[in-house]
């Protein structure tokens, strides 16, 4: 059985600090909401109000509002898992005074449609990303990849979304809103850029995972994910996998069909510890990645990182 660990133990502070030792500069933070709203569509301009369920789509949410709106990340803790996440009465209150909610979806965050049922809000605008994302979310053979904030044209839709919506709520601030849209939009075409560099260096080259946390920047890159389905289902579900499934997994480190592991840094467990020791004693780099964003970074810059460990580890460095 794994647990959760906080990114924030030592070690990989340390690391994530080194990396990203950028300062925490959120515009419009808020631990609440600046009034009721009076609806997604028609608010007054001093009570735009942005919930969002998790601090990575809150720091998104800030890069395009502003001075615009005040945001609220119901799970703005770094150690708080969304798939058992409970929602407390000052949940409750912030999305009964939101003009906007933006939730994940999928099933990642199913506490927000929850929340908006009990409130009875048929006036928020809801940015459900697993929506705007446009990706199967039934498909035919394994199970829906929830983790959208590692795929660069999803983060584009939600930007572009929530834009259109701030302009609505607010068309005084259209210029400013459309300005900080294309500088986020910007900053993911660099990090697509990057992608595809990776990709023409080293398309083709054979990974593994732990989980499937990372796994749409990984294909983007270009990479060939070789973990067995059955032990990154496992993992993920939090429950033990079977020894053959095990056993098929370290091979692919001890016959060294794998260039690198990226692995989630915030669980761990009897079978999690054994691939990272399979990996360490065959000399196969292995990558941190990460569910929540750490703090004293922002989005663009947590993805860039993520991109330069990767690019390192399979000898193309940044």
């Amino acid at each position: 059985m794994r647990r959760k660990l906080s990114p924030f133990s030592p070690p990989l502070l340390a690391a994530l600090a080194a990396a990203l030792a950028i300062p925490l500069a959120l515009a419009g933070c808020a631990s609440g909401t600046s009034g009721p709203g009076s609806g997604g569509g028609g608010a007054d301009a001093a009570s735009v109000s942005i919930v969002a369920s998790t601090n990575v789509y809150g720091d998104i949410a800030r890069t395009i509002a502003g001075d615009s709106a005040t945001v609220t990340s119901l799970i703005d803790d770094p150690d708080r898992d969304p798939h058992e996440y409970e929602a407390t009465g000052r949940n409750q209150l912030a999305i009964s005074k939101a003009n906007i909610v933006i939730e994940n979806g999928g099933g990642y965050d199913a506490f927000v449609d929850r929340m908006l049922h009990s409130a009875g809000r048929d006036d928020v605008v809801v940015l459900n990303v697993a929506t705007l994302s446009g990706r199967d979310q039934h498909p035919a053979e394994g199970e829906f990849n929830e983790h959208l904030w590692y795929d660069m044209p999803s983060m584009a839709k939600l930007a572009t979304a929530l834009a259109d919506a701030l302009v609505k709520a607010k068309p005084a601030d259209a210029d400013a809103l459309h300005a900080n849209e294309r500088d986020f939009l910007a900053s993911l075409a660099s990090l697509e850029k990057r992608e595809a560099a990776l990709k023409e260096a080293h398309g083709g080259a054979a990974v593994a995972i732990t989980e499937p946390v990372s796994l749409y920047m990984l294909e983007a890159a270009g990479l060939v994910n070789r973990t067995p389905k059955a032990f990154s289902e496992g993992i993920e579900e939090d429950s033990d996998v079977a020894p053959s499934v095990l056993r098929d997994m370290l091979a692919l480190f001890d016959d060294r069909t794998v260039a690198a592991l990226i692995y989630n840094a915030q669980t761990e467990g009897p079978q999690t510890e054994a691939v990272l020791e399979a990996a360490k004693k065959n000399g196969i780099p292995r990558v941190p990645v990460t569910e929540t964003m750490p703090a004293g970074t922002h989005y663009s810059a947590w993805m860039r990182h993520n991109l330069d460990a990767i690019g390192s580890a399979l000898g193309g460095g940044r």
